[in-house]
């Protein structure tokens, strides 16, 4: 396993976890996929990320986390860190030969904030406005998106008034909502989230789910009945308190394994 520190525009990274090519089994390129963690836009849990990526990895993915701007970092933060991923995705396509990626086969997973991040990617790339804002010249159009417990608009559930004053996020609130991009260029997109969720309704991945079927983009959609948020991989692994251990929710990932064979992407199979 060969590790990958990849400097965006400071302090962004992002941080991969490669297979070398194997021409023995005739294997020299695999698929990619990037994960975007939550972290309510001031940290992102990078022990978590570097799990949910892992996960990935020993299924067959060149896969990779990132670490996008903060408030603070920016004022306001939208839409800093939807062009943080532009750019780490556009960077996977620049150096697929040098990380035996198939640019063919690069999808994207966010979580919680991180799932923010995703869709507002996903529904902003193709409109007119966003390479010259972004600086990203031919935004790189994922084959897969997977969102779990995912924030898709800021309203007044989220975020706390009390801790983040919304004007450090954005001047422009109606922008936020991936529903009111392109969501008709939406890539195949897997959605997870829990009923239970003590922090993002899960309203958020069920207004999202419709859009995307109102839209004619692929969706599946699987809400659990219960379970807090930040579940991440919801095993021993990734439970940081008791409850977050949850073997019925952590069927997401054989699930989101099946899905993403489902659309071709060339992953090893779950037993």
């Amino acid at each position: 396993m060969q590790e990958i520190n990849q400097t965006l525009t400071e302090p962004a990274f992002f941080k991969g976890f490669v297979h070398a090519p194997n021409p023995e089994i005739k294997r020299t390129k695999y698929p990619a996929i990037m994960i975007v963690p939550g972290g309510s836009y001031t940290h992102i849990p990078e022990h978590q990320a570097e799990d949910l990526a892992l996960a990935f990895f020993a299924r067959g993915f060149q896969a990779f986390y990132l670490r996008y701007h903060f408030i603070g970092e920016k004022t306001p933060l939208l839409p800093s860190p939807v062009y943080d991923l532009g750019q780490a995705l556009a960077n996977i396509r620049d150096h697929t030969a040098e990380w035996a990626v198939d640019p063919s086969q690069i999808a994207v997973a966010g979580f919680s904030v991180g799932g923010q991040v995703v869709s507002l990617y996903d529904t902003m790339r193709s409109e007119d406005s966003f390479a010259k804002d972004s600086g990203i010249a031919e935004p790189v159009k994922p084959k897969a998106v997977i969102l779990g417990y995912s924030v898709t608009r800021l309203d007044d559930n989220f975020p706390p008034q009390d801790k983040i004053p919304m004007h450090q996020l954005t001047d422009d609130v109606p922008s936020t909502d991936a529903r009111n991009h392109n969501v008709a260029q939406a890539s195949p997109t897997f959605i997870w989230n829990t009923v239970t969720d003590n922090v993002i309704s899960p309203l958020n991945s069920l207004d999202y789910a419709t859009s995307l079927v109102k839209n004619n983009v692929s969706v599946e959609l699987h809400t659990f009945v219960e379970g807090p948020h930040g579940l991440a991989l919801s095993n021993v692994l990734t439970a940081w308190r008791p409850g977050t251990d949850l073997p019925h929710v952590a069927h997401w990932v054989p699930l989101a394994l099946e899905w993403l064979r489902y659309l071709g992407i060339d992953t090893i199979p779950v037993n």
